[in-house]
């Protein structure tokens, strides 16, 4: 298994130009993985042209704002810095959020994403600031903090899925055990790993014998346990790090969090379309409203973000585009 990907650069989206619990903890992690911390804020709020103060032109709005935003970011970053953590600053005129966030990672070659999480939801446009289609697109893993608790040994739960039921790529679990590895090992801990089988359902087998299901329940069971080993083999996973789960992925991953106390799950996402995209969707959906715990959510090697690299600038409005 290794010792997990080295990470040298780590940004955090800030939206609130505050001190907040949320940065501290983005902040540990840095510390704790030996990483510089980018502290991002992207300025997307729509600036109306309209209501601008007499004699200030668009232009000097847009640079006031920039430079107020920075001025705040540096503060925050001050008493870090007193600290030794490297910390660097950046403010952008740039929208939506998702692939503001995306691009500002990619322009800094950040290897890690921190976001704060905006607690329960119904709908994917509700989540905000770390809605689905950051954890969606971006192909640098994304960590989403649920909760202000400090990492302190931090339990970390990787989700893993070795025969592949949803299509996954087959190098996602080896990104996936990666990234929990090096968590883990950053907190002087080590990873659970745990992998969730289903029995096929009843109704499917109504007019089958018994004896037949039986052999079938058998058969999932043995090959689920087979894939389960054959991926952990010669790693430094132990017997009771490995937790092999009967029970569909959402309430297999919710059960076993619960159950060891993680402090984060890692799982993997991947970018669909049509009913694949809605379902794979909802699940990561439930989880972000059901687990209390952080979640670490990562991509395929070679996933590419549909994302461009220029930024938009300022969202431009007047009233009179409103009123239309």
């Amino acid at each position: 298994m290794g010792t997990g990907r080295k990470v040298h650069k780590i940004l955090v989206a800030i939206k609130e130009l505050r001190a907040t619990p949320f940065l501290d903890k983005a902040a540990h992690v840095a510390l704790a993985r030996s990483a510089e911390l980018v502290m991002f804020h992207d300025l997307a709020t729509p600036v109306f042209i309209d209501g601008l103060a007499p004699g200030v032109g668009p232009r000097a709005a847009l640079r006031n704002g920039r430079q107020s935003a920075l001025a705040r970011l540096e503060t925050l970053a001050a008493p870090w810095r007193a600290r030794g953590l490297k910390v660097s600053t950046a403010a952008e005129w740039d929208f939506p959020p998702h692939e503001a966030i995306v691009r500002e990672a990619l322009r800094v070659d950040a290897d890690l994403i921190v976001v704060q999480g905006r607690g329960r939801h119904r709908f994917p446009a509700l989540l905000g600031y770390t809605d689905w289609s950051l954890l969606r697109d971006s192909p640098i893993p994304v960590l989403l903090v649920k909760n202000f608790k400090p990492y302190r040994r931090p339990r970390v739960l990787a989700a893993v899925d070795p025969v592949h039921s949803y299509s996954k790529p087959s190098d996602l679990d080896s990104v996936i055990l990666s990234e929990a590895e090096g968590l883990a090992r950053s907190f002087g801990t080590a990873p659970h790993v745990m992998h969730s089988y289903l029995r096929p359902p009843a109704l499917a087998l109504q007019d089958v014998a018994a004896v037949v299901i039986e052999t079938i329940d058998k058969q999932v069971r043995r090959d689920a346990r087979k894939a389960f080993a054959e991926l952990l083999h010669g790693t430094s996973v132990t017997p009771s790090r490995r937790h092999l789960v009967e029970a569909n992925p959402v309430d297999a991953i919710i059960r076993t969090q619960r159950q060891i106390g993680a402090a984060v799950v890692v799982m993997g996402a991947v970018s669909r379309r049509g009913l694949k995209r809605v379902f794979i969707g909802n699940t990561a959906e439930r989880l972000l409203d059901e687990l209390t715990c952080d979640l670490l959510v990562v991509k395929p090697a070679k996933f590419a973000a549909g994302i461009g690299r220029a930024r938009r600038g300022a969202n431009l409005v007047t009233v009179s585009s409103f009123a239309a």
